[in-house]
């Protein structure tokens, strides 16, 4: 098998991760290996052959945007393929097409086949070399079930000006498998994968539901108060004399709606993606789990709702959840109430203060880390007027306490605001 099939059959199947470099060679499995320089027979629109070193490391990281994928190969000193040839190159690794113009399989230059032109063609001719090794290596193909052509005289082959050479090998040929039989699969049954494909499109379906269902209820909640004249925050709250929990508005910390910055690197602990369920439920879910239950783009805001007990009254508090401060106005920043914080420099740039001292007096800081963290995760933090947020990897039914944590630190920090 060549480089080029054995590398479209291992993605096909699912397995490239068992396709090992070992030294200048890959390894596809137990059954093939190959040099790592060897040029394969897919040609770029540049004109050159790839070489195997190329394929692999393209259909491993061809989820990169073409800038990072191009970075990447430049570190490594590979040469790269380039975006034209990306995506057919790609449908035709993952089976999506079955050939493709840019692939060019060229025989071995040691035995090149002798070529004529079919205008050449005058005479089919059995006693022919050329012929008999045709015949002899089709035979061979077929499981030696014929030693030799049979070709009827009364045929009209003998004397015809176009033999055509391929019915003449097909004829021989045995089918073993066509598309309907490889399909086939004796004591199977596929009626689960199907289930299974549904039960995931409903949960997408409710949960995107659910999160549009939780803006309409922010935003309804929150224009009722409005318009009953509800607003400040701590000792300066007004209530009404019903039992339904009040929305309460920014008052002295802002109006509208408070904000709460989290960071937009994936690798943090606390995310746009995993916020809601954290503050809400009190339960930390990964955030690259999350990213993989979420189907649909990133969202831009998320609500989170906070419920607490004033006074014998059910009070209930709407916090926007941002990671874009770029996209903040300036009115915007006077709703911010409080940022998780990266532990990194860069996170504050641009941003309208001139300190660390004055961003953390108008905005409470939260750093999320792992109990058994090493010190130096929070080496920088400490230097800032921060609260430390420490969560077990493994102990979930310990987040609630965390979460806790946090509103009691953001409720205390608002209260000394409104009362400032």
């Amino acid at each position: 098998m060549d480089p080029l099939s054995a590398l479209r059959d291992f993605t096909i199947r699912g397995e490239l991760d068992k396709i090992v470099r070992v030294g200048d060679e890959f390894r596809f499995g137990n059954g093939y290996a190959f040099p790592c320089s060897i040029e394969t027979a897919y040609r770029s629109k540049q004109g050159n052959l790839y070489t195997l070193e190329s394929l692999v490391f393209y259909v491993k990281n061809h989820h990169l945007k073409h800038t990072e994928y191009m970075q990447n190969a430049l570190r490594q000193g590979i040469a790269a393929v380039t975006l034209p040839d990306r995506r057919p190159l790609l449908d035709y690794l993952q089976g999506k097409v079955a050939s493709s113009d840019a692939i060019e399989f060229v025989a071995p230059s040691a035995a090149p086949p002798p070529t004529r032109a079919a205008n050449d063609v005058e005479e089919y001719r059995p006693e022919d070399p050329q012929f008999l090794s045709l015949r002899s290596s089709t035979a061979s193909l077929a499981n030696n079930e014929s030693d030799q052509l049979e070709v009827d005289d009364d045929s009209g082959i003998r004397g015809s000006q176009n033999v055509d050479y391929m019915a003449l090998i097909e004829a021989i040929e045995k089918p073993l498998r066509d598309r309907d039989s490889l399909l086939l699969c004796k004591n199977r049954d596929f009626y689960s994968v199907y289930t299974a494909a549904m039960e995931r499109e409903e949960k997408r379906q409710r949960l995107e539901s659910q999160q549009r269902k939780d803006g309409l209820v922010a935003k309804s909640r929150l224009m009722g108060a409005e318009e009953r004249g509800l607003g400040g925050y701590g000792d300066e709250l007004g209530f009404d004399s019903g039992s339904k929990p009040k929305m309460l508005k920014g008052g002295k910390i802002g109006e509208g709606v408070p904000i709460i910055l989290v960071p937009s690197a994936s690798h943090t602990l606390i995310t746009i993606y995993n916020v809601k369920e954290f503050l809400e439920d009190g339960v930390f879910i990964p955030t690259d789990v999350k990213m993989k239950q979420m189907k649909g783009p990133k969202p831009e805001c998320v609500t989170v709702q906070k419920k607490f007990s004033r006074d014998r009254d059910r009070v209930m508090m709407a916090y926007e959840v941002r990671d874009k401060p770029s996209v903040l106005k300036a009115e915007d920043w006077d709703r911010v109430v409080a940022v998780f914080v990266l532990g990194k420099e860069w996170q504050f740039k641009d941003w309208p203060f001139k300190d660390h001292v004055e961003i953390f007096n108008k905005i409470i800081g939260f750093f999320m880390r792992f109990e058994d963290d090493s010190v130096e995760s929070a080496k920088i933090v400490k230097q800032w007027n921060v609260k430390i947020i420490s969560i077990s990897k493994n102990k979930r039914h310990q987040d609630r306490a965390a979460a806790l944590e946090v509103w009691n630190k953001l409720e205390e920090f608002s209260r000394s605001r409104s009362h400032a």
